[in-house]
């Protein structure tokens, strides 16, 4: 049946177009990463082919057993203090996984996202993982911005310190005034401190944003969170540094490799490689041969991110068949 004709046309829908410069930004915030990730891979390729590979695998070779032995033993401490970091989680959300279990799909998941990218180890990994153990999706939601919260809390204040207390040498067009990097790094300590008043003093314990709703921790879980994540990083930098032999400062090697690690995030390079590589013989060129910086990091790189990974994936079979297995005997199919 045909609708009645009134004589008057339907009304118009109007859809608000949006400004040019609003669609530029959106456009812009989608093609700058991978732009800039495409220009550092042009600019490492031809680093590489500057490079006297002899001569870096000549130092690698001369790099004492005991230097590497201390530098995987402080690897896996490292990896269990972050592991840590989802136990703050575990405590927050009060959700009922052991802690054993808890640590065990933190780690897989730390060294997957150090080797293949935060939203692989970071996000989906753990969403599997956790959700597989019954944890519901906003749960693992929120014991991952606990995490985070612990890696950038510590990040700021042991970052501030190193501008603070000991400015870096960059290279010389990265070069700031000391004055200038004191000031930065005045405002991470700031924003550290503001985080751990916010959590000590503060009247509204729920912070809401759309859907979702986190609750922010005691002063005391804070202090935590602040001397977990300043420790993960203090422990990245003695790494680093026990590999170069001792023969740079500590600052200047913790402050380098804090400086990677920014790099690395904005690049979105996974497992950071080449930038790593790129930011240390820059910054720390002037004081070592190119090729004994190379040889420590390529040293670094086995012990931080391919050995724990070698322990995490035969883990990470192990975490499935055991699901499998948890899913038949329950009788519920596996995945949900």
């Amino acid at each position: 049946m045909s609708p009645p004709v009134t004589g008057e046309p339907p009304p118009a829908v109007h859809q608000t177009a949006k400004p040019v410069w609003l669609r530029a930004w959106g456009w812009f915030k989608g093609l700058a990463p991978w732009a800039l990730a495409a220009l550092v891979l042009v600019l490492l390729a031809q680093q590489a082919r500057a490079v006297d590979w002899p001569a870096v695998w000549q130092a690698l070779q001369r790099l004492p057993a005991t230097d590497l032995a201390a530098a995987a033993a402080l690897a896996l401490a490292s990896y269990g203090l972050v592991a840590g970091f989802d136990l703050l989680g575990r405590r927050l959300t009060g959700h009922p996984l052991s802690a054993a279990r808890t640590l065990g799909i933190a780690a897989i998941s730390y060294a997957f996202n150090l080797n293949f990218g935060a939203l692989v180890g970071g996000l989906a990994l753990r969403l599997r993982l956790y959700s597989r153990w019954g944890l519901t999706v906003p749960t693992v939601l929120q014991v991952v911005t606990y995490s985070m919260a612990t890696n950038w809390l510590g990040y700021l204040w042991v970052a501030g310190a190193v501008l603070c207390w000991a400015p870096p040498q960059l290279p010389g067009s990265w070069q700031l005034p000391d004055a200038g990097l004191r000031g930065i790094g005045l405002g991470m300590v700031a924003l550290a401190l503001g985080y751990l008043a916010l959590c000590g003093f503060s009247r509204r314990r729920r912070l809401s944003w759309r859907e979702h709703t986190l609750v922010l921790p005691s002063g005391r879980v804070a202090a935590l969170q602040a001397a977990m994540g300043g420790t993960s990083w203090l422990l990245i930098g003695a790494i680093a540094w026990g590999l170069l032999g001792g023969r740079i400062d500590y600052p200047n090697v913790l402050g380098t490799m804090l400086l990677a690690a920014v790099a690395g995030v904005v690049t979105h390079v996974p497992a950071n490689l080449g930038v790593l590589e790129a930011v240390v013989v820059a910054t720390l060129g002037s004081q070592l041969p190119a090729p004994e910086l190379l040889a420590a990091m390529l040293a670094y790189r086995a012990t931080y991110y391919l050995m724990p990974l070698a322990l995490a994936l035969p883990a990470y079979a192990l975490s499935e068949a055991a699901a499998l297995r948890n899913g038949r005997a329950s009788g519920n199919p596996v995945g949900r």
